[in-house]
């Protein structure tokens, strides 16, 4: 008998595998990113990433085609945009002067959305998951995946800018009660 998003299993074990994208322009100049495509899409092969019951992307171009190029069937899910950096959105590092964003996880000088406003957002995706018994791929940003290490390790939201996601790693999460497990985070996705 299945338990997959039985109200009557709230403990069901769930999976989440959440792959950073592919480069794009802006990961290499160093800056904030649009909704820029990604650099080499043809070098993208499919992977084995073994059983899950659903394929999500965040909605951007680079999100789409990394999962495409992977073979990764998705539905656009909300929760894994990316951070909003408002009017800094295709600027480049040594553009800005004001870094409280940096130390100041509440800070959002470009007008967009604030560390904290990431971190919470993605923490209440995660906490829909919960118990649901679902495997879920999800193709996303460096940013979504620093917020969901940050929410399952219950870590202070200054500690976001200290985890480092590099394009095509591979973040696991577990849950089989209330809370997250991280089960490995940094590896390249096999291709």
């Amino acid at each position: 008998m299945s338990t997959l998003g039985d109200p009557a299993h709230p403990n069901a074990s769930t999976r989440v595998i959440l792959i950073s994208h592919a480069a794009t322009t802006a990961t290499r100049r160093t800056a904030f990113p649009a909704d820029e495509p990604v650099e080499r899409p043809d070098d993208l092969t499919p992977v084995d990433l073994g059983r899950f019951t659903r394929s999500l992307t965040g909605p951007e171009l680079r999100c789409w085609q990394t999962a495409a190029g992977l073979g990764l069937p998705g539905e656009t899910e909300e929760a894994l945009t990316d951070q909003d950096f408002g009017t800094w959105c295709g600027r480049v590092l040594d553009e800005i002067t004001d870094f409280s964003w940096l130390t100041d996880p509440s800070a959002a000088p470009h007008g967009g959305e604030s560390v904290e406003d990431v971190i919470a957002r993605v923490g209440a995706w995660l906490t829909s998951l919960r118990g649901s018994g679902e495997r879920v791929a999800a193709v996303t940003h460096p940013a979504i995946i620093r917020a969901a290490v940050v929410h399952v390790m219950n870590a202070p939201a200054q500690s976001f800018w200290r985890i480092d996601v590099v394009p095509l790693s591979v973040t696991g999460l577990s849950n089989s009660g209330p809370n997250w497990t991280l089960r490995e985070t940094g590896h390249a996705v096999n291709q």
